[in-house]
């Protein structure tokens, strides 16, 4: 599925800013919307999968909705469209997203969910970079038409529901849970500090890091020509396959506070080349530092997540934490665009480097430990 959803993905910003004349704030709009989305409904799937002790009745159900949505890309003519397409896709995302991470918990042993989910973000980038490098020969086989080339986007998408439906099992122990967890609100007062430590930890690091989207965009006012704007894609997750499964190896060694220091520092240091880069040669040397960060952090927050919640709550845990992210994440998203369209693209990215800068201030100035160690 992330083969699919990348594939549209690589070419929706230019989809829209160029094919159908959108604005950046606009861009910024439906990116923030649709990512909120996504955030805001794993809160609930992840709720009811605890209540129903299941899993992969909602799995199936998301994997299903994203791939409905993939056709209603290449058939839009406006940005009202885009958005109900990116809305239906994102929607899609929210409903499997909280319920498969809480999978991965209930199925790994507790000493090796770092590597677990170092392999799950690894395995899921592989989808990412090979997403946008299908979608480059595409664009090049099909003259840079784009509406072809989303349609394509159809097939691994069909392919990924199979594959849930078919191969994907629930662990039997879950499903014979002995008692149904409290109620959501009841459900909130069982978490400890150290779980919205870990909350807090990634708003701020949420708040530095908007919708890549924008890296796209400021990849062609570089002077990327439009077949190859998908490369963006390909070398920033090409970095983050091959960082996330060591760094959840790491994690498991008890090296989680300095994984989350260092993811910061490469995030600010590829948002400071971004506002200072005036060649793709800087471009793509803050990309590098970009898939840096993300396979440094990503894993380790959602084994943040599943150590610092009780077992019964993990669906509720993982839910509550992409909605506040994706809140995060839609502020963030529309501050960028905002201040692009005002300011210009430097405004942006030096905006994005002081919210990261604040986050490593704020995790050096409290005890991270009680939820990195």
């Amino acid at each position: 599925m992330d083969l699919s959803s990348e594939l549209v993905h690589a070419l929706l910003p230019v989809y829209m800013t160029v094919v159908l004349g959108a604005s950046m704030l606009a861009l910024g709009v439906v990116e923030g919307i649709a990512e909120a989305t996504a955030s805001i409904v794993k809160v609930f799937s992840g709720a009811i999968s605890d209540r129903m002790s299941r899993r992969k009745p909602l799995v199936v159900l998301g994997y299903t909705l994203a791939m409905l949505s993939k056709p209603l890309f290449p058939l839009a003519a406006s940005v009202p469209l885009v958005l109900a397409a990116r809305f239906m896709d994102r929607l899609g995302k929210g409903i499997r997203g909280a319920p498969r991470d809480a999978l991965i918990a209930d199925v790994t042993p507790e000493g090796q969910r770092g590597a677990a989910y170092g392999m799950r973000q690894a395995l899921d980038t592989v989808g990412a970079f090979a997403g946008p490098l299908a979608a480059i020969g595409l664009m090049l086989l099909f003259a840079s038409d784009v509406r072809a080339v989303l349609w394509f986007a159809v097939i691994p998408a069909i392919i990924a529901v199979a594959v849930v439906c078919i191969a994907v099992r629930e662990p039997a122990t879950h499903a014979r849970a002995a008692a149904p967890p409290p109620l959501f609100r009841a459900s909130l007062r069982e978490f400890d500090g150290r779980f919205w430590l870990v909350v807090a930890i990634g708003v701020v690091m949420t708040l530095a890091r908007f919708s890549e989207a924008f890296l796209v965009v400021r990849a062609q006012d570089l002077g990327l020509a439009l077949a190859m704007v998908p490369l963006v894609l390909v070398v920033m997750n090409l970095v983050y396959t091959a960082v996330a499964y060591p760094a959840g190896v790491a994690a498991d060694r008890g090296h989680r506070k300095a994984l989350l220091l260092w993811g910061l520092l490469a995030l600010i240091g590829a948002d400071l080349l971004l506002a200072q880069s005036d060649s793709l040669f800087l471009f793509f040397a803050a990309l590098l530092l970009w898939g840096l960060h993300m396979g440094l952090t990503q894993g380790l927050l959602s084994t943040l997540v599943a150590d610092a919640a009780p077992p019964r709550l993990r669906g509720t845990a993982f839910g509550v934490f992409h909605f506040v992210s994706g809140g995060a994440l839609l502020a963030a998203s529309v501050i960028a665009g905002w201040l692009w369209q005002s300011y210009g693209a430097q405004w942006t990215f030096y905006a994005a480097a002081t919210f990261g800068a604040l986050a490593i201030a704020g995790l050096l100035s409290v005890r991270a430990e009680a939820a990195a160690e």
